[in-house]
């Protein structure tokens, strides 16, 4: 039987999670649990889980953090916790087990966990269950009010999501969180935390396009809110743009930290990957020692590349 354990990062949520918790409720799956952690809120979020809870004891469990750990850290150590909690619960531990991050602001299309799973089990069949693997889908992007500003989160974004070799993903990610669900192959490998992680849809990216495979699922599951206390939103082409060429030095930034990335992952799987893929993720990591030429020359060769040729461009001004 499979079970799918939704991992909720909550943080002064109260405007906004009701509609996200209502809507997992009416989805058309219903062999979940979601697992709600809360990193520190101060207004009303505990009050309005605890109504929650008093309704659906066995499906919803609430954990307040007591420090501030940030949205990355909170996604990763919350989902640790789940997998740690199925491996010991004796109830549940023979199950096929599988984890979706969900943001407390946006809210779930009905069959959106259906059609993951679906999609999830037909990458399965293909690649082998065995296999860390992660599935993802569009988003149909929305305002406060749920009113529609655009139908494709990647259509507006300019992203290629055919784009999921692990070269590609080293440099860009393709993976929204709030759509992502992973297998328990690849959560077992959730067993040491990153420091350096940019984000933890990124860092389960990695760990599939290493070691496994990602599929793609082109319907949007979900409407994903945009307001003004957005971590990480959607954003159009345009603006990346605009944001890029008014910001080199904070892009650069970014580039060293999407590195470190990478040094890290090499530190913590190294020994695991093929022989292949270990020298890809070495070479990324210890791009910037080589010299001008041979950073942009091992950029093409190993093909780190972002999407389209604009976004390509700043790379090679940046590196």
């Amino acid at each position: 039987m499979n079970k799918v354990n939704i991992i909720m990062a909550a943080y002064n949520g109260e405007k906004y999670i009701k509609d996200q918790i209502e809507s997992i409720i009416h989805n058309s799956f219903k062999n979940w649990i979601l697992w709600i952690f809360d990193d520190g809120s101060t207004d009303k979020t505990n009050l309005i889980i605890e109504d929650y809870i008093k309704q659906y004891p066995q499906k919803i469990k609430y954990y307040k953090n007591d420090v501030n750990k940030g949205v990355t850290r909170n996604f990763l150590e919350g989902a640790k916790f789940a997998i740690d909690q199925n491996h010991q619960d004796d109830t549940v531990k023979n199950l096929n087990h599988y984890y979706m991050f969900c943001d407390q602001d946006d809210v779930w299309m009905p069959g959106k966990i259906y059609k993951t799973l679906k999609q999830m089990k037909k990458a399965e069949k293909k690649f082998g269950s065995q296999k860390p693997m992660a599935a993802f889908t569009d988003a149909i992007v929305v305002d406060e009010k749920l009113n529609i500003q655009q139908s494709s989160f990647y259509k507006t974004s300019n992203l290629n999501t055919s784009r999921r070799d692990l070269p590609h993903m080293l440099m860009e990610n393709k993976l929204i969180g709030c759509t992502i669900m992973f297998n328990e192959p690849l959560a077992d490998k959730l067993e040491c935390i990153p420091e350096n992680a940019r984000y933890h849809d990124w860092w389960v990216a990695l760990i599939a396009s290493a070691f496994g495979y990602i599929t793609y699922l082109k319907e949007g599951t979900l409407l994903y809110r945009q307001h003004g206390n957005n971590l990480v939103g959607n954003q159009s082409f345009i603006s990346y743009v605009k944001n890029r060429i008014t910001s080199l030095n904070n892009q650069r930034e970014i580039l060293d930290i999407t590195i470190r990335q990478a040094q890290e992952f090499y530190d913590i799987f190294g020994k695991e990957l093929t022989s292949n893929k270990k020298y890809l993720v070495y070479q990324f990591a210890h791009i910037k020692e080589n010299t001008w030429f041979m950073k942009r020359k091992i950029i093409l060769e190993n093909g780190y590349l972002k999407t389209g040729i604009i976004r390509n461009i700043g790379l090679f001004l940046l590196i």
